[in-house]
């Protein structure tokens, strides 16, 4: 960790709640933002919590083959296991603490749901999407995806909590995670009556989601299902004020400042961009 004087302690600026949303082949999301209340959180574009649902045997639903450009995804999965597939020939399987990264760039289609297994005898499932942005100059790089194994993300464990460093540095290790646009993900969990010190730099967009329990931060409380916006500051003091377990996600990002046109599935600079990604996509330039 940085051994320099902290500044000053970031505060909750904002609490957002979760809304219910439909996706794909019918599966139900809790989702952070994009929301009415939240459009984005530069350099992050939308944050959704599937399940966690038990699935009885012979569910199907899934993603149906969609397409993608201008930023990046990253599925975390929690419980359960999943298949993915896309444009560039890439297929593999997850499983829970697996990461599916896949960078979209110019142009990707993709798709998944279900593994047969999981078809065939039901099962619980849990994840987290993560879409983060592509600055101007590189929402053109080529689409690529990867499964990040759960063995190869780093556990951290100190006293009163551990983590899990998806993506960026803290605790002296390094996330597998390695973004476009860089940023810091990381997956805590902090027993009753703890508390954690979670440095993020001054210039970062910073915020906190309670996906189990809650946690106390500069006396405010933010309980399961709500995400918190950190306002500046150097640093997070972060308690367990409860008698049970909490878990909470991290995502830190330096905002990558530029204007966003956004519609359904294209991410890009400019609203003439999304129309020439809608175009490319029914003129099937941008993957089959």
């Amino acid at each position: 960790m940085n051994t320099t004087a902290a500044t000053k302690a970031r505060t909750l600026g904002r609490v957002v709640n979760a809304e219910i949303t439909i996706e794909g082949g019918g599966f139900q999301v809790k989702r952070l933002f994009p929301t009415r209340a939240l459009n984005y959180v530069d350099p992050f574009l939308l944050l959704d919590e599937a399940g966690p649902i038990e699935y009885g045997p012979g569910h199907e639903g899934g993603l149906p083959d969609h397409p993608h450009r201008g930023f990046e995804t990253l599925t975390y999965v929690l419980e359960g296991e999943m298949e993915s597939h896309d444009s560039t020939g890439f297929k593999d399987i997850f499983h829970a603490g697996d990461i599916e990264w896949t960078t979209a760039g110019r142009g990707i289609i993709h798709g998944g749901g279900p593994t047969e297994f999981a078809r065939q005898h039901g099962g619980r499932m849990r994840g987290f999407q993560l879409w983060v942005n592509l600055p101007r100059d590189k929402k053109w790089i080529a689409p690529q995806s990867k499964r990040i194994a759960a063995e190869t993300v780093p556990f951290v464990e100190r006293g009163g909590f551990s983590v899990k460093v998806l993506g960026g540095e803290m605790e002296g290790v390094h996330g597998p995670v390695k973004t476009t646009w860089p940023i810091l993900y990381l997956h805590y969990s902090l027993r009753p009556g703890a508390q954690v010190t979670i440095e993020l730099p001054e210039e970062n967009n910073a915020m906190l989601y309670v996906f189990r329990g809650s946690v106390a931060i500069e006396g405010e409380t933010l309980a399961t299902n709500l995400l918190g916006i950190f306002s500046d500051g150097d640093r997070a003091v972060v308690n367990n004020n409860s008698v049970d377990t909490s878990e909470f996600l991290v995502l830190a990002g330096r905002p990558i400042k530029e204007s966003v046109a956004r519609y359904g599935p294209f991410v890009m600079n400019t609203r003439e961009e999304v129309f020439q990604a809608f175009d490319d996509y029914n003129a099937g330039k941008i993957g089959t």
